[in-house]
């Protein structure tokens, strides 16, 4: 994927600001998540990103998501941010994201979008919204795409059912509001941060 970092699983921080971005990105990092994703539609997305890039460097690979359009690349790419990730299937933005040396988690629901992707070159497959496909979905699509291209879960993914969808053979997952949602707390972040590490520890134990 990008450098060495193992980027599973990705943790999304939707509508945090950048007042609380370092404080909760330190408690993610020192859990073990080593991939942060501020989304563009939180507040001044541009400000957290720049903050942790300047702040934990070297320490994980931070970058935006719900990155809809190519500006939006060249601005992360100014930022210093290495990933982008989108929910759905855009060629130019996958094409301006490997251009600016970015891994690309691409969104996609079907075999077509996921193929599309690909031949773009997407380096990552982000299957959206995965609960209402559910794991025999992500099955049945695993088996018609290259056996060497990770495949995330994003979107109803819980502590509780992780390891139902690695074992359908996503090889990480999105992490959304079951992770953190706008406003919450250090302490809460930090519980369900344990909780999903602890989750994806079992599995592959």
């Amino acid at each position: 994927m990008n450098g060495s970092f193992d980027i599973s699983p990705i943790a999304i921080l939707r509508g945090i600001t950048p007042e609380e971005a370092l404080s909760h990105t330190d408690v993610l990092l020192n859990a073990g998540f080593t991939a942060i994703e501020i989304p563009t539609n939180s507040p001044r997305w541009q400000q957290s990103v720049a903050s942790l890039v300047k702040r934990f460097s070297g320490q994980g690979l931070f970058g935006a998501g719900t990155v809809l359009h190519v500006d939006q690349v060249d601005e992360l790419a100014s930022l210093g941010g290495k990933m982008i990730v989108t929910p759905n299937t855009n060629p130019a933005v996958i094409r301006r994201g490997r251009e600016r040396d970015m891994m690309v988690c691409a969104g996609c629901a079907t075999a077509t979008e996921a193929f599309t992707a690909l031949e773009h070159g997407a380096q990552v497959l982000k299957i959206f919204p995965a609960a209402n496909f559910g794991p025999d979905y992500i099955k049945a699509l695993k088996a018609v795409l290259p056996a060497d291209v990770p495949v995330f879960a994003v979107g109803g993914v819980t502590p509780n059912n992780l390891g139902q969808w690695l074992a359908a053979g996503c090889a990480g997952a999105g992490l959304g509001s079951d992770l953190y949602r706008a406003g919450q707390s250090i302490e809460q972040t930090r519980t369900q941060a344990q909780a999903f590490m602890e989750a994806w520890r079992r599995f592959h134990d």
